[in-house]
């Protein structure tokens, strides 16, 4: 079996999440790349590892969770997904750091408002083909605690009854993978869809 994570803004494939996700689901593999921040670099590249690696499950996490959602046909876990991402971003055009070590050696990324705009256009059409099946393939974890991000009511309203809520803040802990987070994902991987 093999996982797809997405990490975050302003992260890597380093992130602890992606870590946790490969101890605690041993021995199934965990991929974990690098992702680009602007659209017109990411959705390409998306495509590309899924038809290279096909993954049995994608995880995002947060902006993660924004690029897992547009995955369609694909079983995947959103864990507190941002589906507003452009918001945030007008308040950080220009140059921002990393926070999370990248294998290319990157330290910063450039917020342009391009980058604003493109994600601004991709919001207004996210939930379109939401179809039951494609609601069925997608879980939505969502920390009870989010300091950072509220997007489960929404959510819930494109994903009927597919949202489940975890005592935790945005970026989830050890504790929150292997209590909550976790068995969440082997209960929707087991459920056999």
């Amino acid at each position: 079996m093999k996982i797809l994570f997405i990490h975050g803004l302003a992260s890597s494939g380093a992130y602890k999440m992606a870590t946790m996700l490969s101890q605690l689901m041993r021995p199934v593999e965990v991929i974990a790349p690098d992702f680009p921040v602007a659209p017109s670099e990411m959705a390409p590249m998306l495509e590309k590892i899924c038809a290279e690696e096909d993954p049995d499950l994608v995880v995002g996490l947060s902006l993660g969770g924004f690029w897992a959602q547009k995955l369609r046909g694909r079983k995947k876990v959103l864990v507190n997904p941002s589906f507003h991402i452009s918001r945030l971003l007008e308040t950080m055009v220009g140059q921002v750091k990393y926070l999370s070590p990248r294998k290319d050696g990157e330290t910063e990324f450039t917020v342009s408002e391009d980058i604003v705009r493109q994600y601004k256009e991709l919001e207004d059409k996210q939930f379109l083909e939401v179809s039951p099946e494609e609601a069925a393939l997608t879980l939505g974890l969502f920390a009870d605690h989010d300091e950072r991000v509220r997007c489960g009511e929404e959510f819930e309203a494109a994903y009927p009854g597919r949202a489940v809520s975890y005592s935790g803040t945005h970026l989830p802990t050890y504790p929150e993978m292997k209590f909550s987070i976790v068995p969440e994902i082997r209960k929707f991987l087991e459920s056999g869809l």
